[in-house]
């Protein structure tokens, strides 16, 4: 009974603990709590069927994200014209026949829309609306993981999220961003999203970023990564100068809407 009350406990500052700082990492919890790393991971296994937590590679967060439902009901209305724009000139860019990964969010929403115009695409997405849209054309393939799904977004995560991504190889991958900041580095709000974007950047021949002028000069809580990192920004607007500074340097083509 002692040794429950005292995982009882721990499982309450490590939940608390996720609701101040959004991730923890299996060797923080070690730490932390003076257990070894297969105890914190068991930990994580509970929290997680429980329903509280999503676990991660090394890790986990809230399982609830950290996008509420409003600011996501939000970013649906905003700029969305623009959003379609970007999405139809992604399709353009896209070649039949193609292996792609498609993220998350309204941006990417948009792109899964706008990609029914085309054929014989293989696509590998963790947003179910974006899954929902291409699975309902007839030559398309569409693959997704298994997990939780996000009430916010409709995003499916599981620990095992990121492997499911990286045994697939893709053509192209297309990303969007909560923020790109002054420095050039490219933000979100979900480090979990953050690990899948990552995994799938790395298995892709090209990597594009659509993003309206909004998330220009913004910044969010995780770091992707750095504009550097994308072959070419699909906007609806010129970048601040800073910015456009650093994707000259960095040889990455910029296309306006």
């Amino acid at each position: 009974m002692q040794d429950t009350d005292k995982k009882s406990r721990r499982q309450s500052k490590l939940v608390a603990h996720l609701q101040a700082h959004r991730f923890i990492s299996l060797d923080d919890i070690a730490s932390r709590f003076s257990v070894t790393t297969q105890t914190a991971r068991r930990d994580l296994m509970e929290l997680e069927n429980a329903g509280i937590v999503r676990r991660l590679h090394g890790g986990a967060m809230l399982a609830n994200g950290a996008i509420d439902p409003p600011t996501l009901r939000n970013r649906r209305v905003e700029n969305a014209a623009a959003k379609d724009r970007i999405a139809a000139k992604i399709a353009d860019l896209v070649v039949d026949g193609s292996s792609i990964f498609l993220d998350t969010g309204t941006t990417c929403e948009a792109v899964a829309r706008a990609l029914t115009m085309r054929r014989n695409l293989r696509t590998v997405t963790y947003g179910l609306r974006a899954a929902t849209t291409l699975c309902e054309v007839e030559g398309f393939s569409v693959a997704v993981p298994g997990g939780f799904v996000r009430n916010v977004d409709a995003g499916v995560f599981r620990h095992d999220t990121v492997d499911f991504i990286g045994r697939f190889k893709f053509d192209i991958a297309i990303i969007s961003v909560s923020s790109i900041d002054a420095d050039g580095d490219m933000c979100d709000d979900d480090h979990g999203e953050v690990q899948a974007v990552h995994a799938a950047m790395r298995q892709a021949e090209k990597t594009i970023l659509a993003v309206d002028q909004t998330k220009f000069l913004r910044r969010a809580l995780v770091r992707l990564g750095s504009i550097r990192d994308v072959d070419l920004l699909v906007t609806d607007s010129p970048p601040a100068t800073e910015l456009s500074r650093l994707l000259t340097e960095a040889g990455v083509t910029v296309v306006l809407v």
